[in-house]
């Protein structure tokens, strides 16, 4: 198995939603932040090997098919020149809406870092290491998250060819995704998933 999708948008960007939707298309499973809460003990290794510049992609994405959201979205460069097949998606929204998002959810989580029980630290220094490899660190203010943002949005618009990228905003819907990856439109509502509340009830159900 190969990552034939590779989600280049920091999260808070609709990632959520998007791994729920490829996994309908049949780009399943897709790794996202939750999977790595889910099986820190195997994971999280494997992401700081990572983050040495050790990586073994495919032992990290064994058995999946795509990726998005954190901590994937901070090596979109080496997963897009790893995978060269696979394309990829920028997910985007407002610099403004990212920020104020951003501060009131993963922000908040990681700044918690000194309070959380031991067995979980490994798993806040990856996640604080990951952000800030996409320009993303706690010393950040307001206009400082935005300026990280569109940074990031920059360099994947200037890396990746158009032919390769699709640029998306998931209140686009199906349509765009469906024709970029080939796959016909489902008959059902796209999957909106994944705000603040249910953020915090996921971090939850991966923290215990």
């Amino acid at each position: 198995m190969t990552l034939k999708v590779i989600g280049a948008g920091l999260g808070r960007t609709g990632t959520y939603s998007l791994k729920l939707a490829l996994e309908e298309l049949g780009f399943g499973p897709c790794h996202h932040m939750e999977e790595v809460l889910k099986d820190p003990m195997r994971q999280v290794p494997l992401w700081s090997a990572a983050l040495q510049g050790k990586p073994d992609w495919e032992a990290t994405f064994e058995g999946y098919n795509s990726a998005v959201d954190w901590p994937g979205a901070a090596f979109w460069q080496e997963l897009a020149d790893h995978y060269t097949e696979a394309k990829v998606i920028l997910t985007v929204r407002s610099a403004e809406s990212w920020s104020q998002s951003y501060s009131e959810t993963i922000s908040k989580l990681l700044s918690t870092r000194d309070q959380a029980p031991e067995h979980m630290r490994p798993w806040f220094d990856m996640a604080l290491a990951v952000t800030a490899k996409s320009g993303v660190h706690g010393e950040l203010d307001e206009a400082g998250l935005k300026k990280a943002f569109k940074d990031h949005e920059q360099a994947v618009r200037d890396a990746v060819p158009s032919n390769r990228l699709l640029i998306y905003q998931v209140m686009d819907g199906w349509q765009p995704l469906c024709k970029f990856l080939d796959r016909p439109i489902p008959d059902g509502a796209f999957p909106k998933s994944n705000n603040r509340s249910e953020f915090w009830d996921l971090v939850q159900q991966g923290m215990g």
